[in-house]
């Protein structure tokens, strides 16, 4: 049976190292918040992750087949949200629900 204060000193240095672990993001990007190159990024990736995110979903996507209309009318549908009302949040649960309520029901196999 293992010695209790080794059990307690093994808890110990995991809990330590746990928070560190979880509170260095922290620490090392505060100074980097009035950084012009952060602020720069934070202004342009939403859009460059959307951008990534859509070319990685649709890159095999079988444009002649029927099963294909379900996320190309969902993406229709994310795109005019947007535009209609700027709201991304919108954009992404409409598109989302358009396309699982298509793929589940409509161009279900």
């Amino acid at each position: 049976m293992p010695d209790t204060h080794y059990l307690v000193a093994a808890v110990a240095v995991s809990a330590a190292v746990t928070w560190a672990l979880r509170a260095l993001p922290f620490a090392a990007l505060a100074p980097l918040r009035a950084s012009a190159t952060v602020q720069y990024l934070s202004r342009r990736m939403p859009a460059g992750v959307m951008v990534i995110l859509l070319v990685y979903c649709l890159r095999d996507l079988p444009v002649t087949e029927p099963r294909a209309l379900a996320p190309l009318t969902a993406l229709a549908v994310t795109i005019g949200l947007h535009l209609w009302r700027r709201n991304a949040l919108l954009s992404i649960l409409g598109g989302t629900a358009v396309h699982v309520v298509l793929a589940s029901t409509v161009f279900a196999h």
